[in-house]
C-alpha cells in the first residue's frame, strides 16, 4: 500500500511540474523563489536609459558626465552645495524615488566632514554612489551599468 501511495505522489508531482512548466507566465501563480529572482534581476536596462535613472542631487552646483565607462556603464560627477551627511541622506532618498533598491555600504561623519557609499539596483541596472566632502562642499561620483559588472569599481572624478 505504501509503495502505491509513493508512486501516486510521484505522479502527482510530475503532473504538477509539467503543468507549471507549460503554463503561461500570466497565470497568476508564482512561487516565492520565482518572485525573488525576477525582482533581483528586474527588467532589462539599456545604456541609453542609464542617465535617466540617475537623479541629479538637490543644490547641485555642477555636473560632469555622463561619460562612458567599461561594461556598458556611465560615470557622473556632481558638486553639491550642502553638508556631506545631509546631502548623501537626501541623495539616498532621491535614488529610492527613482526606483533604486539601495544598500548602504559605509557612512561617516563628524567635524564638518562626512559621506557615504551606496550600491543599488534598478531593474537590471546596477549602480555605485559614492560621496563626501567638508563643510558645505560635497562631491558625488556615480557609476551605473546595464547589469552588475564583475568589478563594479567607481573611480572618483575630479573634485
Amino acid at each position: 500500500m505504501k509503495r502505491g501511495f509513493c508512486v501516486a505522489a510521484a505522479l502527482a508531482v510530475a503532473v504538477g511540474l509539467t503543468g507549471t512548466a507549460c503554463s503561461s507566465s500570466g497565470s497568476g501563480s508564482t512561487s516565492s523563489a520565482g518572485s525573488a529572482s525576477t525582482t533581483a534581476s528586474g527588467p532589462a536596462v539599456t545604456a541609453g536609459q542609464l542617465p535617466g535613472l540617475v537623479p541629479t542631487p538637490a543644490n547641485s552646483q555642477g555636473t560632469k558626465g555622463p561619460d562612458s565607462i567599461s561594461d556598458n556603464g556611465i560615470h557622473l560627477h556632481f558638486a553639491v552645495n550642502g553638508a556631506p551627511s545631509d546631502v548623501m541622506a537626501a541623495y539616498k532618498a532621491a535614488l529610492k524615488d527613482k526606483g533604486w533598491a539601495v544598500t548602504t555600504i559605509v557612512t561617516s561623519g563628524g567635524g564638518g566632514s562626512g559621506g557615504a557609499t551606496y550600491t543599488g539596483t534598478n531593474g537590471s541596472a546596477y549602480g555605485v554612489f559614492d560621496g563626501g566632502g567638508f563643510n558645505t562642499s560635497t562631491y558625488i561620483n556615480v557609476c551605473a551599468w546595464t547589469t552588475k559588472p564583475a568589478e563594479p569599481n567607481c573611480v572618483r572624478g575630479d573634485g
